[in-house]
Order: structure tokens, then sequence, then C-alpha cells
């Protein structure tokens, strides 16, 4: 059974148990800024577990793609990826222990086909100081299921997970007893950190036996359900949310329980294959047979290379095919960021050339079944994925020839090191120390502290220059921020031109990810004066037009060359003018203290994201380059 067969049928079992099917939610979530994706089935569910009424019922089901990128650092082992897919089932005050235990037990052995003498279980040891039980009744109900099919599965009274490793399993046990650092849940973590008023409780966690040969005592211990080893792995784990904490710290029982079930898909189905390695699943290995196809080279001698580049691709095809776009911030740049570590991987598999037309077509049709309510920009998120690979190809060849440079002439690289080649060539920082890792070029013992240095002078500078000239400013110099600011212009530009020659700018803030642009005008915009707008900027984008500057005095560059200007009795007597187009019949001409790009054809495509009042007789406008 493939991954998106075990998917279907675990949404099919659940039905038949009772469960309504919910759509899951994107992985971005709108109006959340507490995360930047969605990282399991249950938080878009919150609200509900919480006391709201769901309309579907009281039984709920769903299959939910998440994203943790603080496994980014992990993935290469044969376990941790950052993009996952979460098989859920909920009750919502309706079932509790008994029937969700059997029903998942029944899933994973009579539906997947798993061998039940191969699955261990997890339960909470209990707390004294918060008197909270040990939670025998999951226990009992455990000991029932495993008797049912032939097995008499002994209890371990385990503790933390430290000690398991040095006590490891005995013969007969199936069942272990840990404290909360394991088997509790809430939004805090354990007992001590739950929040006040949050629901919260013991969980059941379910691991799969892959055999005592993945067991490295030397490294993690004695091998034990909970331990960091690679013979168990955790399948899925039953929250039962029972408890609510109070004001004095302590804990009251709910009224009304529920439980919070969740189960990797990929988990799952590397042990329907009795594979501990998930890079060998059917959402996985079409991947990297390709990979081993263009670069030549085996899984088993690439495998930690292989094994992020199929990982980071998932995740950005899944974001792409959600509609998001690579940017500088919050989730543009995460997904900015699992391209290039994909290109750079790809690189030590001696693939210098683009590749992802190859790989992400295989992708987009092993999640061909999710449904178009999440993935809805499937059909251009191939175009975007490519786009930013062959811009990150050039910077790439720039910046490690630069990184090389650097490298041979000091034989260690500083943080400004590392701030010259973000700022000029466009090399990202944190993918400069992964190079020079990989590489072994020695940093400084202080590049952090040194590139953040360089980075508040450089801010520094770019406020004390605009201060005056260009209000609100630029977040910085970088590249894709200059090419907003020239943007900033255009769309100046296109206002007067199209809608009203007497607007002026009142007000701007331009950054690496959009510009914002404040300015007069007596009614809200129609989405055709909008889209004219739109249409000219990008009209003279796709002309390139040069962007050229000169110093003039104030009197000449107001009178004579009829710079447009907001503030011209603060200004001083010599300044700054950026022409755009023709130097005698200018598209823009603006007092400005810069940069600008040299010629608008590097810009991009334009696009007006928001029209809404500013303040009274002040519209604002928010533009992003494409």
């Amino acid at each position: 059974m493939n991954a998106n067969e075990i998917r279907q049928k675990f949404l099919d079992f659940q039905v038949k148990k009772g469960h309504k099917i919910i759509a899951p939610a994107p992985l971005v979530l709108e109006g959340d800024p507490t995360t930047l994706f969605t990282g399991s089935g249950m938080q878009p569910l919150l609200p509900y577990l919480l006391g709201e009424t769901h309309k579907d019922g009281t039984r709920l089901t769903d299959s939910q793609p998440s994203m943790r990128l603080q496994d980014i650092e992990d993935v290469g082992d044969p376990r941790h990826t950052t993009v996952f897919e979460m098989l859920g089932n909920w009750s919502l005050g309706d079932y509790f222990k008994e029937e969700q235990i059997r029903n998942f037990f029944e899933f994973l052995t009579k539906i997947v086909g798993l061998d039940p003498n191969r699955i261990y279980v997890s339960c909470f040891i209990g707390n004294e100081k918060y008197g909270i039980p040990k939670d025998e009744e999951a226990a009992k109900i455990w000991q029932e299921v495993f008797k049912e099919v032939g097995i008499d599965a002994k209890i371990a009274e385990i503790g933390s997970a430290k000690e398991g490793d040095r006590r490891g399993i005995k013969e007969g046990e199936h069942i272990f007893f840990y404290d909360d650092k394991e088997n509790w849940w809430s939004r805090g973590g354990g007992i001590e950190t739950t929040p006040l008023g949050d629901p919260c409780g013991p969980d059941s966690e379910v691991f799969y036996d892959f055999g005592e040969d993945k067991q490295d005592v030397e490294k993690y211990g004695l091998a034990h359900p909970a331990s960091d080893g690679a013979r168990f792995m955790e399948i899925g784990n039953q929250v039962f949310m029972q408890y609510r904490r109070k004001e004095d710290g302590t804990f009251e029982e709910l009224e009304k329980k529920n439980v919070d079930f969740g189960g990797g898909l990929e988990r799952i189905a590397a042990a329907a294959i009795d594979s501990f390695d998930v890079f060998k699943i059917s959402l996985m290995k079409p991947i990297v047979e390709k990979l081993e196809e263009i670069s030549g080279k085996s899984y088993d001698t690439n495998t930690d290379e292989m094994r992020i580049i199929a990982d980071h691709i998932r995740g950005a095809y899944l974001l792409s095919a959600q509609g998001l776009i690579p940017a500088n911030k919050t989730q543009g740049y995460a997904l900015r960021r699992l391209i290039r570590r994909a290109i750079l991987r790809a690189l030590d598999l001696g693939i210098s050339t683009n590749f992802l037309s190859e790989i992400v077509p295989i992708v987009a049709e092993s999640y061909q079944d999710l449904p178009d309510s999440i993935l809805t920009h499937r059909e251009s998120a191939l175009a975007v994925l490519l786009k930013e690979e062959k811009a990150f190809r050039t910077t790439l060849n720039k910046g490690l020839k630069e990184l090389g440079k650097m490298a041979k002439n000091s034989g260690k690289l500083t943080g400004a090191d590392l701030f010259k080649l973000q700022d000029t060539y466009g090399f990202p920082f944190e993918l400069s120390v992964e190079e020079c890792y990989r590489t072994n070029v020695e940093l400084s013992e202080n590049y952090v502290a040194e590139f953040e240095a360089a980075l508040k002078e450089q801010r520094e500078r770019s406020q004390t220059a605009s201060k005056g000239m260009f209000k609100g400013g630029l977040e910085d110099h970088g590249e894709q921020t200059v090419k907003y600011h020239t943007a900033c212009h255009l769309l100046l530009a296109a206002l007067q031109k199209n809608i009203d020659p007497s607007i002026c700018q009142k007000g701007s803030n331009i950054t690496a990810d959009r510009v914002r642009f404040d300015f007069n005008l007596d009614h809200k915009m129609t989405p055709e004066e909008l889209k004219t707008v739109e249409d000219e900027v990008n009209g003279w984008i796709v002309a390139d037009l040069p962007v050229v500057f000169d110093e003039y005095d104030k009197a000449y560059a107001r009178d004579v060359l009829k710079a447009h200007g907001e503030f011209w009795d603060k200004y001083p007597e010599k300044l700054k003018v950026y022409t755009i187009g023709d130097f005698e019949n200018p598209i823009s001409r603006e007092v400005c203290g810069g940069p600008h790009v040299e010629h608008t054809g590097v810009i991009g495509h334009f696009k007006i994201a928001k029209e809404e009042s500013s303040s009274a007789g002040v519209r604002r406008i928010k533009a992003v380059l494409e």
C-alpha cells in the first residue's frame, strides 16, 4: 500500500467510524501571526478544541499538509523532513480513550497491515505535584487490544527518556510509561509550561519497531520507544484533552473531553514497506530515482544530498502551488531558502545546470490527490520555481566565485565579508555560512555579531542618505529594495499621467518585499483605474528605459528641469535628480537620493496588491514585484 492509498484508506476508515471529512487548511494560515506555517493537523482546529462549535459536528477527520522549518537542519537523516502530511481525527466532546485507541490499532493492523508484534506504545506516568494520576486507563485499554491479537503486552515504568536510554526494554514489554516531557500535551509543552486556561492532557504515542539491527547503543544508549535511535519510529500520537489549567496553576478536569489524533503519513507509509527510511516511500522514491538519473550518482553514496533535495523541493512545490511567491521575508523567504538549499545540494551532486523542470512535475504528480481547494496555483507553481532557480543560479555563480576569492586571500572569513557577499552579490548570509562549513573555510569567532554590526551600519547610512529626500525611506540598499525604489518612481509617474497630474507623494515605505506608497486623491480608485496604472508601469518596465542621475543646483532642477519634489524648502542647494526614459521627454524626473536600477527592464512584473485609505484625502497603494 503506497502513501496515496494509505491517505485515502485512512479517510474512508474514519468516515465509516462516523467522522466527517473536512478540507485541509493552507500551509500559510490567514490571520495567524504566531507561526510561519501550519505545523500540525490540530493547529487550524484549535478554536474548536477550545470550545467553539464546529459546523460539521463532533467527529472530524482530514489529511493536513504541514511544515516545520525548525527541523531543517535535521533533514538528511532517515526520518526528518520539513514538509509532511498529518493524518488526523478529532472527537469534540464525543468518544474518548477506548474508541480512539481501538480504532487506531485496527487501522494500523487490519487496514495498513502492520505487524502488531512490532507496535509499541507509551502512556503518561502521572505527576504527583499537580495531582495528575498515571494514565492507567489508557494502558489497560492497550493491554486489552494487544491481548485480542494474542500478545501479552507487559508494562514498563520508564519515567524519563534518559532513564530509558540506560534501561532499554525487556522481553514482552509493549507499553511504556514516560513523564510529561514525553507524554503530556499542551500548547506550552510540559506540565510546568501549560498556559493558563488551556485544554491539555496526557497523550499516548504509537511507535513501530524496525528491528534490533537499527540500534546504535554507542551513540544513543539502549533502544526504547522514546530513544533517538533508528530502531523505533513514532507513527502516531493520541492526545486526550481532559484537563484545563486554572488561574492558581492547578488543573481541573474538563466537562467535555476531546481527542486530538495525528499520524504521520510518511512514517506510516515507511512502516508499511518495512523501511526506517521515509525517503524510500512512494512520495519520495521517484524524486530520488530522478536525481540518480540526472547526477549519475547513487542514493546509497549520496544520501544526505538527495534527501535534502527531495524534501526541500516537495516543500517548495506545496508552498508555490498554494500561491506563495519567493521573497526576502517571512513565508516568502522560507520558500526561497528551500529552493536555494536544494540547488546548493544539487551542486554537490555535480548538477550545475537547471534541474527543477525535471523534478517538480514528479512532485506535482505525487500530490495530485490533494484537493484543488488547497493547491489553488498548481498550474503556475512550476513557472514560479523555475524563475527562482534561474535567478539564483546567476547569484550563486557570482557569490561562490567571490567567496572562494575571499577565502583564498584571507584564509578566514569575517562577518563583514559575509555581509559584503549578501549586500553586493545577493548571496544570503546563512548560505554563505553553510558553504563555509561544506568547504572547510574558517569563519571568525564572532562572525554573527560582525555581520549584524555591518548590517546595522548600512541601515543607518541608508536612513541618513534618504532623510529629507525620500520620506518613509528604504529599508536597505539591497538589490530587490532598489528595484522597488525605482518601481515607486514609475508608480507616481503612472498615477500623474493616468489619474491626476496634481498627485504628489505623501509618504512611502520600501522594503525588499513590497512598496507602500501614499498619495493625495479624493476618491477610491476603481478596478479599471488600478489596471490602467499597473499596465502603464509594466509597459515602462518592458521598454527597458534608462535610469540616470546627476547633481544640479536646486533652482535649475526645479525651474528648468521641472523635476518633481515635495520638500523644496528643505533641500540643499545642490541635489541629485533621477531621470527615467528619454532625457528631453522623460517618463519620470524626481529629486531623490537614490539608489536606483540602471534600466527598468530588470525590475520584474509590477502588481498592485491593495489600494486603500491612509487618511483623509490620502490613498495608499501596496504593490509587489513578481
